[in-house]
């Protein structure tokens, strides 16, 4: 390690136990993982997340998926003040500690609050509570790994006998090759392109809106899916961001401690879809919008 990150996450360690001084108020009210998963099965909200990179956009940087802009910026930090009622706004729930994690995350999360604390302050909403974002990431980052496999049967029951529209990019396949989406009554696709999306915007939402509002639209598509959360919300249709639940759900299943790659990530085009034998996937896509190579 060289010495500007050691000081760095000593800084980090430092402001972390500042801010952990008892009487201190948490920065933002977080559902715990369980509370945040009753909220859909029993709320039945929608669920838009943030996660590291929204935060850091706010601050005006870009992304490796998706360039900054000041119009991204700015509504990103409206969505994160929970403008609208039953869309349910999470951040990750790292404002009561970090100890869930294990040493490499917590080490992550509290140089992200070193740098980053002070959005939360500013654009959260105090009279709110957030649901945790890591309901979608639940299985790298923690510690104890025993209460995943319960995390991941809790998700997969939000949309038992739904009609599910999926809206992603062209690499993504959610749910492709695995049981991930076998508790829903059927499966049609959106197909976006995999950077900078948000180009693409008008059109992606123009293609959701011709669905009838009783499709649950699953998100995995970057900071535009928290476009899309908002105004497909506001039309009335029931919405989660699921962000890198699949890809999570991949390493649960295999049992990986790492982030190790997911060969379905490299297939790309109908012709490499179809040698990959992902048949049942062509025939779930029902739209692709932009420009996205195939």
């Amino acid at each position: 390690m060289d010495g500007k990150r050691w000081l760095k996450d000593r800084m980090a360690d430092l402001a972390y136990l500042w801010h952990r001084v008892p009487g201190r108020k948490p920065t933002v009210r977080v559902y715990s993982m369980d509370e945040t998963l009753d909220e859909l099965l029993q709320g039945g909200k929608s669920l838009v997340r943030f996660g590291d990179g929204e935060i850091v956009m706010m601050k005006g940087k870009s992304l490796k998926l998706q360039q900054a802009s000041p119009e991204l910026a700015e509504g990103l930090k409206r969505i994160l003040g929970y403008e609208q009622e039953n869309l349910l706004v999470t951040v990750q729930g790292i404002f009561d500690g970090v100890g869930m994690y294990h040493r490499k995350s917590r080490q992550f999360w509290k140089d992200h609050l070193l740098f980053c604390r002070k959005i939360y302050k500013r654009y959260c909403n105090g009279g709110k509570v957030y649901g945790d974002t890591a309901v979608t990431r639940c299985w790298y980052a923690f510690a104890d790994k025993s209460r995943c496999g319960q995390w991941f049967g809790k998700f997969r029951e939000v949309w038992r006998d739904r009609q599910v529209v999926v809206v992603e990019g062209t690499r993504s396949h959610n749910g492709v090759g695995n049981d991930l989406f076998d508790t829903a009554a059927g499966v049609e696709r959106i197909i976006c392109p995999p950077k900078d999306a948000y180009a693409s915007y008008q059109e992606i939402l123009e293609a959701c809106r011709k669905f009838p509002k009783d499709r649950l639209f699953l998100l995995s598509l970057g900071v535009t899916a928290k476009f899309l959360a908002r105004d497909l919300h506001r039309d009335g249709y029931r919405v989660i961001d699921i962000g890198n639940l699949d890809m999570e759900y991949e390493w649960f299943l295999q049992g990986s401690y790492d982030k190790i790659p997911i060969k379905k990530h490299e297939i790309t085009g109908e012709e490499g879809n179809r040698k990959a034998g992902y048949l049942e996937y062509l025939g779930q896509i029902k739209a692709m919008v932009g420009e996205i190579g195939w």
